[in-house]
């Protein structure tokens, strides 16, 4: 079956587009809202610099370990390597967060244990407290 040929992908398109943000698709409104996030002090060019390294370094370790799992290349030192490269890599986008937030990385770290005890009050992952979070648990 052909599924091409139920779905209106010209239509998809136009409806893609009105649920998409003026700042998005404006290239006057995007200049706008930059400027205006630096005005409130925003680090914006390193904080967007972050967000895509990120994801850009992440998907490249992702690619490593779905290699290794479903295509066979091998678990040996080349490729550990290659992991810890890439980790780096991410590290060094998240202390682009970190001067960007001005906080230190000794806290983002802080304040994600404190999360998780907070979660896990027995000190140990619980698939109950995995899936049922407090509402102030992000």
């Amino acid at each position: 079956m052909d599924i091409t040929t139920h779905v209106d992908f010209s239509r998809y398109v136009e409806f893609v587009d009105t649920v998409t943000s003026k700042e998005s698709k404006d290239a006057v409104a995007f200049t706008q809202r930059i400027n205006g996030l630096q005005s409130q002090g925003c680090d914006i060019q390193r904080l967007l610099t972050a967000a895509v390294g990120i994801s850009a370094e992440g998907g490249e370790f992702m690619e490593i370990v779905k290699k290794i799992i479903f295509q066979g290349k091998p678990w040996n030192q080349d490729n550990i390597e290659h992991l810890q490269i890439e980790l780096g890599d991410i590290l060094w986008y998240v202390a682009q967060v970190c001067i960007a937030l001005d906080v230190k990385f000794d806290d983002v770290v802080l304040r994600n244990v404190n999360k998780l005890m907070k979660r896990y009050p027995e000190g140990a992952f619980d698939v109950y407290f995995s899936e049922n979070r407090a509402s102030d648990d992000r």
